[in-house]
């Protein structure tokens, strides 16, 4: 379900910080610091591979705050996309993370739990300025409080190859919105048409909370997947990929991805964020005009970046005031107009842009994608890494060929994963 995202919204995954900051703790705040003082003095505003693309949004909206602002300053520093975790950490274990830091919620997790962020739910009614979900992606288990200002926003919606639908027994009026459906009109497409595919793609943790399946314990301490209910979720895709209603590649490890085979018009669906059709329609242009859109199922995925503060930043009152400036709703919406991106705040459907269509399929996605914000989720806690992703995807896939049921999949899984959290 994983399609390429933006760099704006790459990144996603816990970041290796035991070693980096081993030994860390709360950074005291010196030169008395006070998050209710005055808004003045120098910060330092770091971003994330935004510079040079957006250099002129970034110098404005700072140039606006120091006019509201007179006698605070902010410097803008920008790091490369690549080793950007590290650098953070970094700059944490030694005491330099800026004052206003640009990471999402996977970068943030480790520097909360060790005192490093500040606590900005203290300085700012979250729930009545953010959608729901995007400030929730700031909170963690065994940590109080909210951890980031939510920035902007990205979710996937649904697309589907209307021809495919419509000659292979099925109503391209009607997608699956849940997987309920989409397993019965995987099953229907198969018997009018062998090959064609409506599934193309094996499942993950995400599809567990799709389900309301929980994957960890209520403190974060231990995976408890493996149900019975999510093993008959597994066990569901071994009997479609069985009954050749998924492609045989689709385990492979040289497998392209539901997003590639959709634009070559090898598979009636794929997801994918709101500027997704138009690459679909560039690299294949006999999709234009053919391709309907949809929310997601069961439940929208929710994709976040925000801007942390640093516990100790000398000038907090001015780090709390600018990070809630630069994610309010004025600048959060000229910032997704250029970035292509969803701004986090209530209030931003009074721009139509965002919820009105002009009759064009880059609009209807775009509107599609921000209404499901209201309710969208994170789908995979953010204590998974990539060795938790890899091993469980292993185990899937010996699952859905049919060596081992899925139950003993999740059971293996549940295992292993416990004892990689544990060495966390």
């Amino acid at each position: 379900m994983r399609n390429k995202r933006t760099p704006l919204l790459t990144g996603f995954g816990i970041v290796a910080a035991t070693a980096l900051l081993a030994g860390c703790s709360a950074p005291a705040a010196s030169g008395g610091s006070d998050p209710e003082g005055a808004v003045d003095g120098s910060i330092r505003f770091q971003t994330w591979s935004l510079t040079p693309t957006y250099q002129e949004y970034l110098d404005e909206a700072i140039a606006a705050f120091e006019d509201e602002y007179p006698d605070a300053s902010v410097e803008l520093v920008d790091q490369p996309g690549d080793g950007y975790s590290e650098k953070v950490l970094s700059q944490a274990s030694t005491d330099t993370l800026p004052d206003v830091v640009n990471v999402p919620p996977d970068f943030a997790l480790p520097l909360a739990q060790q005192g490093i962020l500040y606590d900005v739910s203290q300085a700012t009614d979250m729930e009545s300025t953010y959608f729901e979900g995007s400030v929730d992606a700031y909170r963690f288990d065994g940590v109080e409080g909210v951890y980031g200002y939510p920035w902007y926003l990205g979710t996937d919606v649904n697309y589907w190859n209307a021809t495919q639908l419509d000659d292979c027994g099925l109503d391209s009026a009607n997608p699956p919105a849940t997987t309920d459906e989409l397993f019965e009109q995987a099953a229907i497409m198969a018997d009018n048409c062998p090959e064609n595919y409506l599934i193309s793609r094996a499942p993950g943790l995400g599809d567990f909370t799709l389900e309301d399946i929980d994957i960890l314990n209520e403190d974060g301490s231990e995976f408890v997947f493996n149900t019975p209910e999510a093993a008959a979720i597994i066990d569901r895709y071994a009997e479609a990929y069985a009954n050749g209603e998924m492609p045989p590649t689709v385990l492979n490890a040289d497998y392209l991805g539901n997003s590639q085979l959709f634009t070559e018009g090898k598979v009636a669906w794929s997801t994918g964020g709101a500027t997704a059709i138009d690459s679909f329609e560039e690299n294949n242009p006999s999709l234009k005009g053919n391709i309907v859109i949809s929310p997601a199922l069961n439940i929208s995925p929710l994709y976040v970046q925000g801007l942390s503060v640093s516990a100790g930043s000398e000038n907090l009152s001015t780090a709390l005031a600018f990070a809630e400036f630069m994610t309010n709703a004025d600048n959060q919406n000229d910032f997704a107009h250029i970035a292509n991106v969803f701004p986090s705040t209530q209030g931003s459907d009074e721009d139509p842009y965002f919820s009105e269509e002009d009759g064009t399929p880059s609009s209807e996605a775009r509107v599609t994608g921000f209404e499901s914000l209201q309710t969208a989720e994170v789908l995979t806690p953010y204590s998974v890494n990539g060795a938790m992703n890899d091993y469980l995807g292993q185990q899937i896939a010996l699952a859905i060929r049919g060596d081992i049921s899925g139950q003993e999949a999740l059971d293996t899984s549940v295992e292993k994963l416990n004892d990689l959290l544990a060495r966390q």
